[in-house]
């Protein structure tokens, strides 16, 4: 077994391998969000943001029933790098990213 330097234990689900098993969690929840009758239209995983000389991926991109659009990571662990590319794609992009 490969053991993460933050203690996330990489999790399979339906097929998919995620990061950690917060984020697995979380496309569940959003899959049954997702279905008739749910708050959600659909959803993106693994979206990529670049910047010069950087490059984020965010962990869901939500399209909500209301239409707004939600930008989701499942965090842990905020280490100074995410910290930083997150406060980049907020500068670059016009939005907000949320942590779970």
């Amino acid at each position: 077994m490969i053991y993460h330097k933050f203690h996330a234990i990489r999790t399979e689900v339906e097929g998919i391998k995620f990061a950690s098993k917060k984020e697995a969690d979380y496309y569940k929840e959003l899959c049954l969000r997702r279905q008739d009758g749910g708050d959600i239209i659909f959803f993106l995983r693994q979206v990529p943001f670049y910047m010069p000389n950087v490059k984020y991926v965010c962990d869901f991109v939500t399209f909500n029933t209301d239409g707004t659009v939600s930008f989701i990571d499942c965090k842990g662990f905020r280490t100074q790098t995410y910290l930083r590319k997150k406060k980049l794609v907020e500068k670059y992009y016009p939005i907000k990213i949320e942590e779970r």
